[in-house]
């Protein structure tokens, strides 16, 4: 196995992610706080921004994980969409790890499991060989998301955006 995949194995990159998500709340809450006493609000855009893209990056990290760890569909889904929650991913990492959930490497090689017969795990397995254009297929997908939801506005404004 490369060292690269190693060195990012899911646990030591999920717990990154879920911190980072953790922190990125942390900076957009602060900045709303800012921006409610009177301070310049492009400290709400800027730290949207740097939240927004930790945001999406836990989202496909997360849900990368899950299907390398053969988590139950339910707890991807919920990993995924606890980002929603300030403060939430921390603790739910920390759940993980307790249950060992996060243990192993990644999935290069097909085993004896019968769902590695199917075209997901196959395409999986073999984007996870190749870290290199997964990581570049990850951030074409979270860059689009991120464009396309800079282009919407704030959620507060979509009903305008589309109202026409």
């Amino acid at each position: 196995m490369s060292e690269t995949i190693s060195r990012f194995a899911p646990k030591p990159l999920f717990t990154f992610v879920a911190t980072g998500e953790v922190i990125t709340w942390a900076i957009l809450i602060t900045g709303l706080i800012f921006r409610a006493v009177g301070v310049d609000p492009i400290v709400v855009t800027i730290g949207g921004s740097i939240h927004g893209a930790m945001f999406l990056s836990y989202g496909v990290i997360a849900a990368l994980v899950g299907v390398n760890q053969r988590w139950k569909t339910s707890r991807t889904i919920s990993a995924v969409a606890l980002a929603i929650v300030p403060f939430a991913t921390l603790p739910f990492e920390r759940s993980l790890a307790k249950k060992k959930l996060l243990e192993g490497e990644w999935r290069t090689s097909k085993s004896d499991d019968p769902k590695d017969e199917g075209w997901f795990d196959s395409l999986f397995r073999w984007f996870i060989g190749r870290p290199f254009l997964l990581i570049l297929a990850m951030a074409v997908v979270v860059s689009i998301i991120f464009l396309t939801l800079l282009w919407l506005g704030s959620p507060t404004e979509w009903g305008e955006r589309f109202a026409d």
